[in-house]
């Protein structure tokens, strides 16, 4: 049986979640090839029932969430294997022997595929080289062409389903003039593949997109995890959020030039977690004590705006967080994010299936923080709360 395909029937139609929650947000940092670990993330909570009500990607995670949102919950898995499948497809080896030793040699033969031919449904090379275009020409900011992936996605992903509000998205990406980084948000603009595109768009592999006058390179660039997005929204909705990461801010110290590159590119483009949830708490404290203060003031002496605002503080939002991060293997390297291969791609997905039904299990950690705590973390790798 195909390891991404449910063993059992799925409950998505329930629609389950904890008491108090008003939301269920899936929150997917980008990883190129690592994103397929996203994948088998869904396919657990679409096992389990549990929607997401928001969908907020950057890069890979980007186009994994326009396939959730821009299908209705009964075809996302199947979309979402399809699009995976695609461009996965090419064979690198017909025969791997057992082994880490053999296992690198094979993964460094499907980046080079990758780097020489590109990936089917995704991007092509270019036919001239940048370093032989003239300046001003389409071939001379970037090594391929991401038409395919345009194409892909209009096949995919219904976005006028996604422009329908059904499901809350946004996409991060930073514009190439100012440095700039925002979020393509459905609630605030019509969606379309080139948003998907430009949030994905890594120089100088990828092009940059041009998206009115402006012109727009891969989010990751600036925020490789849109969580802060979510907290920004202050909406007062109590929040189940899995923050899917794809590289681990933690590791092993290098023993060779190969997983020093590895180990920099975890650090560059790993999730800063910790250092949101940490800034909201700061934030949350000081409503908390402002609220407080409001309190001992006697009516009569309240504004108006200070009674709005104490009215709006009684009821602070809850917000617990399921951290998946993936789990590198010791035959990748740094080259994880680009190598393709059907075999990893399928690794990847089992291992964020894996990794969320074990997080599942904890329903202790399912459920919304009691009242004057403002955030919960919870990582089934560590097995303790931040």
């Amino acid at each position: 049986m195909d390891a991404r395909a449910p063993d059992t029937e799925p409950s998505a139609t329930s629609d389950w979640r904890p008491d108090r929650c008003d939301r269920i947000a899936l929150v997917l940092q980008g990883g190129g090839a690592l994103g397929a670990y996203q994948a088998g993330v869904y396919q657990a909570l679409h096992e389990e029932g549990m929607e997401p009500d928001w969908v907020c990607g950057v890069s890979i995670g980007a186009i994994n969430s326009a396939i959730i949102a821009g299908n209705p919950p009964e075809r996302r898995l199947e979309r979402l294997q399809a699009f995976w499948d695609r461009i996965t497809a090419r064979k690198v080896w017909h025969y791997t022997p057992d082994g880490d030793v053999y296992r690198k040699a094979r993964n460094l033969t499907s980046t080079w595929l990758t780097t020489t031919l590109g990936q089917p449904g995704f991007f092509k090379p270019h036919e001239l080289n940048p370093w032989l275009s003239p300046a001003g020409a389409k071939t001379a900011t970037s090594y391929y062409d991401t038409m395919p992936l345009r194409d892909t996605l209009l096949e995919l992903v219904d976005f006028d389903l996604i422009n329908s509000r059904k499901l809350h998205f946004a996409v991060g990406a930073v514009n190439v003039l100012t440095g700039n980084f925002l979020y393509f948000d459905n609630k605030k603009e019509v969606i379309g593949p080139e948003h998907i595109m430009a949030s994905g768009a890594l120089p100088p592999a990828l092009p940059m997109v041009k998206i009115g006058t402006d012109h727009f390179w891969d989010g990751g660039i600036v925020s490789n995890t849109p969580l802060q997005h979510l907290l920004e929204q202050d909406d007062g909705k109590n929040s189940l959020v899995f923050q899917v990461d794809l590289f681990s801010a933690r590791g092993l110290l290098p023993r060779d030039i190969q997983e020093v590159m590895a180990r920099h590119k975890d650090i560059v483009y790993s999730s800063r977690t910790r250092y949101n949830t940490d800034v909201y708490k700061r934030m949350n404290n000081l409503k908390a004590d402002y609220y407080q203060a409001l309190l001992k003031i006697p009516e009569d002496k309240l504004s108006n705006q200070e009674r709005a605002a104490r009215d709006r503080l009684a009821h602070l939002a809850g917000i617990t967080i399921l951290q998946l991060i993936y789990q590198q293997r010791i035959y990748e390297g740094d080259s994880k994010d680009h190598e393709f291969s059907a075999t990893s791609m399928r690794e990847h997905w089992q291992s964020g299936l894996e990794d969320t039904r074990r997080t599942l299990l904890r329903r202790d950690w399912l459920s919304m923080p009691e009242d004057g705590t403002s955030i919960v973390v919870h990582d089934v790798h560590r097995e303790r709360d931040y």
